[in-house]
């Protein structure tokens, strides 16, 4: 008999890229997709950043164990940096869990599945090194239009608040020759746009010796055939470089978008985080990105609270939040997270005082951000319209959709049909905190392969049958690729 599975994402764009390769794999297997909770298998791909993450997956399962109990047969499996982190602990505090899998052996997901029903024991299987690199596996992936495609995974970093590198490992580059392979192959099959992925994009080809590596890797996206768009997440202000920003300026489908994350504006904090920079260096990177690319969206990420913050650090904060400008800022209230050097650090903050901060933080972000969006009403935007944001609302019928900067754009469709995939041009007449809204008609539409395929099913990619992080693949002719194959 066919078996369904789910899967259950927590956490970073990371964890989107395992689950769309853990979904290939499990297709390829034999399983099908179900949108329940009764499938088969249930998967739980977790995350050790957030709040409370282990709070919430047991209380998932916690939830699913009755579940399980009328359903003989079903089987749940975890994944993930939490299940890289706790281990042995889940199937402890968890006993009906069937299968528990580290960040390191993804690939392993079908096998342990089989091994726990013929066994009838829970199997717990985490490597401590990297395997098989997650992006030559198989993908089903969620979009048509967009896909995540990882140059790197691990870090090399020791952020006192990051426990991702104990999780995630040192890390590891693909080869260039692989990275636009994949790319070419989701051009060829409709994709728009891309995102490449790596927890510091900005050493990418360490590695391998080739520093310069990441730029060329964006002008070398500049040749594919059928790219629209490219972006990538996330960069490091240690180790940014004026060829990035030149080729982000000179190679026309990347993105006019940039994501940075300053985590304090001030020096004393961020040396207590190990963040190896400054607050004078970022906001240098900032004006230069401005000077070559005077309309890039820039957002960034900022920590309230850090053990020690005084009022002085965080209005430093405050300070470079004002001249930097950013487009949006994701805010989050520092929290100890065990195994983290700032655990254990002398003067953790009172709750109190680090939700005042966060509001007065957030209060000003969002000032910001708003009048940086009323400055764009009159002007038109080209939108490719998404299906995850989905319809604003019945009422007013609005699409959704991102602008070339990253914004989100509601707009009214009119009487054409518009499928996400596509892209149109709107003139927009309204600029929110967080959106933009056009109410106007639709100035353009133009009809894509992505949205031809929106809809449709789509099976598993059998994967690019690439060799791994280890091995070189040649790069394709076409590309011009500078960097080494």
């Amino acid at each position: 008999m066919t078996r369904s599975y789910t899967i259950r994402t927590y956490g970073c764009q990371m964890n989107v890229h395992d689950s769309e390769r853990m979904a290939g794999l499990l297709e390829s297997a034999g399983y099908t997709r179900a949108d329940s909770d009764t499938a088969d298998v249930v998967v739980f791909n977790t995350c050790a950043v957030r709040e409370n993450a282990d709070n919430r997956l047991y209380g998932n399962l916690g939830h699913l164990r009755p579940v399980k109990d009328a359903h003989p047969g079903m089987q749940i499996a975890v994944g993930g940096c939490l299940a890289q982190k706790d281990r042995d602990t889940i199937v402890r505090k968890a006993p009906w869990v069937d299968v528990v899998f580290g960040t390191h052996n993804v690939h392993a997901l079908p096998v342990l599945l089989e091994r726990a029903r013929h066994n009838e024991a829970a199997q717990v299987e985490i490597a401590e090194s990297l395997e098989v690199f997650p992006s030559t596996l198989p993908a089903r992936r969620e979009s048509a239009y967009a896909g995540w495609v990882s140059i790197s995974v691990g870090c090399n970093n020791t952020c006192t608040f990051c426990i991702v590198p104990s999780l995630r490992g040192t890390e590891k580059d693909r080869r260039p020759g692989d990275v636009l392979a994949e790319v070419q192959a989701l051009a060829a099959d409709g994709v728009l746009e891309v995102t490449l992925l790596g927890q510091n994009v900005n050493s990418y080809g360490v590695e391998f010796g080739d520093r310069g590596a990441f730029a060329k890797l964006l002008r070398a996206c500049g040749d594919v055939d059928g790219l629209e768009r490219v972006r990538f997440t996330s960069p490091h202000p240690r180790d940014f470089t004026s060829d990035v920003i030149a080729a982000m300026a000179e190679t026309p489908n990347v993105c006019p978008q940039l994501h940075m994350p300053l985590q304090s504006g001030s020096d004393d904090v961020l040396r207590r985080m190990r963040r190896s920079y400054r607050s004078a260096r970022f906001l240098s990177i900032l004006d230069e990105v401005r000077a070559s690319i005077p309309d890039a969206a820039i957002s960034t990420d900022i920590i309230v609270g850090f053990p020690g913050e005084t009022e002085d650090d965080f209005q430093a904060t405050l300070d470079v939040v004002r001249e930097a400008r950013f487009a949006s800022a994701f805010t989050f209230q520092y929290s100890p997270r065990p195994g983290t050097p700032a655990a254990t650090l002398p003067d953790q903050l009172p709750k109190a005082v680090v939700q005042e901060r966060y509001e007065r933080l957030v209060a000003l972000q969002e000032e910001i951000s708003w009048a940086q969006n009323r400055a764009i009403e009159g002007r038109v935007v080209e939108v490719l319209v998404s299906a995850g944001e989905g319809r604003k609302d019945g009422a007013t019928r609005r699409l959704s959709g991102r602008a070339r900067d990253g914004r989100l754009v509601h707009f009214q469709p009119g009487e054409a049909e518009i499928r996400p995939g596509d892209v149109v041009e709107v003139e927009i007449g309204y600029g929110a905190p967080h959106h933009l809204v056009s109410d106007g008609a639709v100035l353009s539409h133009r009809r894509t392969k992505a949205g031809d395929a929106f809809g449709k099913p789509r099976p598993a990619s059998t994967g690019l049958g690439l060799p791994g992080f280890g091995a070189p693949a040649p790069a394709p002719a076409a590309t011009g690729c500078a960097v080494p194959g």
